[in-house]
């Protein structure tokens, strides 16, 4: 820093001389933090040993202020406008394919921006620790040139950027979307309407004490706690949202609210230091809090993925934990529980072999156009699927996509407490044994029933369900290596991820669009089904939108995806366990028992691989996100697993059997034999 020179354009040009000391911070390595820390310090003693360059820097910085408006660089750099999302959104994208034109003479938010124009500069400084920029603006002695009985320069912008705020809160706060879910906020005295009275009472207090210091002064706490107040209304409605059902538009404008009460409480605080020190030296940690956001605002002020980053992480918040609700249902604790979710699974494989039967021997034989064809084999999986949901029956392959979910809400409140971790293995065990009983009742059922289906076919047509010809391609095609059938499994894994997501957005949509009431004000509906039919109607619906949903879509994308691949010109396919297992069973019978011995066998493991992948990719990602959606990084990673392997060396049976009955479970059953 001791290399610093300035040049006299530089030194006349307030921008020209706060940019070349910007570029002397900034380091090459944007994480570098002892870099521009070392510089930030060198700066700051050169500015206390040489007067002409402390008031150089100091009169480019009050230059700047004096003449540059800074209302929006307060009162709308890093805060969601309310406008909406989507609108947000297009503004953003413009503004990187056509950016607005830069006026730092004028603005001071232009200004801001292009002092700390790399999208990077606000790693560097924020990581700067708060005290040494302290430091420099107390090197910069701006008590020489103030004058006492005048206020700072940017006071009034600020007091009024705070005032606009006030009111935009107000608006905010009695925004329909926002009433809908909490009618209380009309009924009683609103924090949002108290906040903008004293909003004004400590504007006029700052305004008048500057023009009269023995004026009384109404200090910025009661502002504070009206700003706290304000929070808390949008926190409960935030948690309302978890019973009324949320939207993104409804996270944005919580967002929103957020934004604008974060930065009312930022400037009142600077107003109020500034009020009661006329130094300025008390404001300057507020003042550097302030600084470091606006500077981490600019920086991303066109940022598209960080604003739906910030809003999909919340509306997903939701959404999975109401997928984490219904990921319960598919977590066996009691041997009860296991025996009922192996019947459930055996249910579901005899359907899963007829479908099969329907897609293979029938609609492949239709000559039907490709497009048909598509929506053909698709609404067979997809009724398939919402009927044995309907009968309550379980496709194995669901439950990762749910339970996942259910075991983040565990994570997130575990918290690394071992206490906490030993119930979330626990919980883990169960899950595990949940899916293995899922999975062999499935498949268990699957290939007896496809090869019953098969004799009954062929002692009623005297043929064949399908040709020897398609039994090899079916062999050939799970494959695990000389195909794509992995491959294929891990899309299915992916949709299986899909559907899980989309139970949770039609389960809050039901709550949030109220739609079991629409249902059942339904007038038409009421004449045909009568008053008692439609209520329960539309409770069932209210209840298992979500699954049905869910259900019907996999449907739709496990039938589907080969046509996509084809209109694409992809080798695009789905391999789903049960299914294959099914076409094992039909290919089997083709061949009369006596299929290739060793094609058969590797594409037998070819299936497993095909479960294997299924499960792991859904689990996987589902896991994933709902660890994401809840803000949990769980660090514990290597205690859970080191607990799970010494767990399960312990009591294998707990991850693969069913508990042993209970005494409550044993007491029921001599009473029934009896």
């Amino acid at each position: 820093m001791n290399t610093l020179t300035l040049t006299p354009e530089e030194t006349a040009s307030p921008l020209a001389l706060l940019l070349k000391l910007v570029a002397a911070l900034r380091p090459k390595d944007p994480e570098n933090i002892a870099f521009a820390a070392g510089r930030l310090t060198a700066l700051t003693a050169r500015l206390r040993e040489e007067p002409e360059l402390r008031a150089q820097t100091r009169g480019a910085i009050e230059t700047l202020f004096a003449n540059c408006k800074a209302g929006a660089l307060y009162r709308n750099l890093g805060i969601l406008p309310s406008t909406g999302l989507f609108s947000e959104t297009r503004r953003r994208i413009a503004q990187k394919l056509l950016p607005d034109l830069c006026e730092p003479e004028r603005f001071l938010g232009d200004a801001l921006l292009v002092l700390f124009f790399h999208d990077t500069d606000e790693i560097w400084v924020r990581g700067i620790e708060d005290a040494l920029w302290v430091d420099f603006l107390e090197a910069l002695a701006f008590e020489e040139t103030r004058a006492p009985e005048k206020p700072p320069v940017g006071l009034p912008s600020l007091l009024n950027s705070l005032w606009i705020l006030s009111y935009r809160m107000v608006a905010l706060g009695f925004d329909a979307e926002l009433l809908r879910i909490d009618s209380a906020l009309t009924q009683n005295e609103s924090p949002f309407l108290a906040q903008n009275l004293e909003t004004r009472v400590f504007m006029e207090s700052c305004l008048e004490h500057w023009n009269d210091p023995d004026a009384v002064a109404e200090d910025e706490k009661q502002l504070l706690v009206l700003f706290d107040q304000c929070r808390v209304a949008v926190e409960r409605l935030h948690r309302r949202a978890a019973q009324a059902g949320t939207s993104l538009q409804l996270t944005y404008k919580l967002q929103c609210l957020r934004d604008h009460i974060r930065r009312g409480e930022q400037l009142a605080t600077v107003a109020g230091e500034l009020h009661r020190d006329h130094s300025g030296c008390a404001a300057w940690p507020t003042i550097i809090a302030l600084f470091k956001t606006l500077v981490l605002a600019s920086c991303r002020r066109n940022d598209v993925r960080e604003l739906w980053r910030q809003n999909l992480e919340l509306t997903a918040r939701r959404v999975t934990e109401y997928a984490g609700k219904a990921g319960e249902h598919y977590i066996t604790e009691t041997r009860a529980e296991y025996v009922g979710m192996a019947r459930a699974a055996i249910g579901a494989g005899g359907f899963i072999a007829l479908m099969a039967l329907i897609k293979q021997a029938f609609l492949h034989h239709a000559n039907l156009a490709p497009l048909n064809e598509m929506l053909a084999y698709g609404l067979n999986y997809g009724i398939g699927f919402v009927i044995i949901y309907m009968l309550g029956f379980t496709v194995a392959t669901k439950q990762p996509a749910m339970t996942a979910n259910a075991i983040a809400a565990s994570v997130g409140e575990a918290k690394g407490k071992a206490r906490d971790l030993e119930a979330l293995i626990t919980l883990i065990a169960r899950t595990t044994r949940s899916q293995l009983v899922a999975i062999l009742g499935n498949v268990s059922i699957a290939i007896p029933v496809a090869i019953a289906l098969s004799m009954l076919f062929y002692v009623t047509t005297g043929a064949q369900a399908i040709s020897r010809e398609e039994a090899d391609q079916l062999i050939a095609a799970h494959h695990p290596f000389l195909s794509g059938t992995l491959f294929y499994a891990a899309v299915a894994g992916f949709c299986l991820f899909l559907s899980g997501l989309l139970a949770g957005y039609f389960d809050n949509m039901a709550i949030y669009a109220r739609i079991p009431q629409r249902i059942a004000h339904l007038g038409w509906a009421r004449r045909f089904l009568g008053q008692a039919r439609l209520d329960r109607f539309a409770s069932y619906v209210g209840e298992n939108l979500g699954a049905l949903a869910s259900n019907f879509f996999f449907g739709m994308l496990l039938g589907m995806a080969w046509g996509f691949g084809m209109l694409l010109g992809l080798p695009l396919d789905i391999r789903h366990i049960a299914f294959s297992s099914a076409y094992l069973g039909y290919a089997a019978a083709a061949w009369d028992f006596t299929p290739p011995l060793l094609p058969f066998l590797w594409a037998t493991v070819g299936v497993l691989g095909v479960g294997l992948m299924n499960l792991g990719v859904s689990f996987t990602l589902t896991l994933a996100v709902a660890l994401r959606a809840r803000g949990v990084t769980f660090s514990q990673g290597n205690q859970l697993l080191h607990g799970l392997i010494r767990r399960f060396l312990a009591h294998p049976r707990e991850f693969l059997l069913p508990p042993k009955k209970t005494a409550a479970e044993e007491g029921r059953g001599d009473a029934a034999g009896h």
